[in-house]
């Protein structure tokens, strides 16, 4: 499985040499925000939102002192803005107090901030400081069962399972590899299989055809 793996990367390199985040953001904090936004979000609606969040909240230090309704209102273009304007809010707080307004920058620290769960938290180790991490989100988690790679029903467990087949210092453009594979072609209900460089080593594809 591993070789499978690497194949299945080496593959999705060439074809998709500019894979890469397409959040915007100037520092972590920013980036931070922009992830946690991006939840159940496009990025490209998320990118919609930030220009004016960042204008008016910049830094921690400034969204810790934020308005919720004002938050509310900045973001209310994403889903589930309310609950994602208190965690932002919470979680400038606990930067500002804790960290001197700085992200942490373990996987531990991460996941105890308000709205962070793994996929974040693996998103801000690897983007943020370019560490090794692995974020499963809805691509990630359909691409890698499709494909056979995993065989799972949970995100926590494509992700523990992909990083024991790919080395590590793979994880990073791995993450970004199948996102864009999962947007482009391998979407959720009508997957352009003509169209996949992954046609013979895909197990969906095979039990299709």
């Amino acid at each position: 499985m591993f070789r499978q793996a690497e194949t299945v990367l080496n593959i999705l390199d060439k074809e998709y040499p500019d894979a890469g985040t397409q959040l915007h953001y100037n520092d972590l904090f920013q980036l931070l925000v922009a992830v946690v936004l991006s939840a159940q979000c496009t990025d490209k609606q998320v990118n919609r939102v930030t220009p004016a969040l960042f204008a008016r909240y910049p830094d921690a230090s400034s969204m810790a002192q934020a308005e919720l309704n004002d938050l509310e209102d900045l973001i209310k273009g994403v889903g589930l803005y309310h609950s994602k304007a208190r965690h932002l809010k919470q979680t400038a707080q606990i930067l500002v107090s804790q960290y001197e307004g700085q992200v942490p920058n373990t996987f531990e620290q991460l996941l105890e901030l308000p709205g962070v769960g793994r996929k974040t938290a693996n998103v801000i180790i690897a983007v943020g400081f370019d560490g090794p991490g692995l974020g499963v989100d809805t691509h990630v988690h359909r691409v890698a069962n499709r494909l056979g790679l995993v065989n799972t029903k949970d995100r926590n467990r494509t992700e523990k399972e992909l990083k024991a087949i790919i080395d590590p210092e793979r994880w990073n453009r791995a993450h970004h590899l199948l996102i864009w594979h999962g947007r482009q072609v391998c979407k959720a209900r009508r997957p352009n299989c003509a169209a996949c460089v992954l046609q013979e080593l895909c197990q969906y594809y095979q039990q299709m055809n």
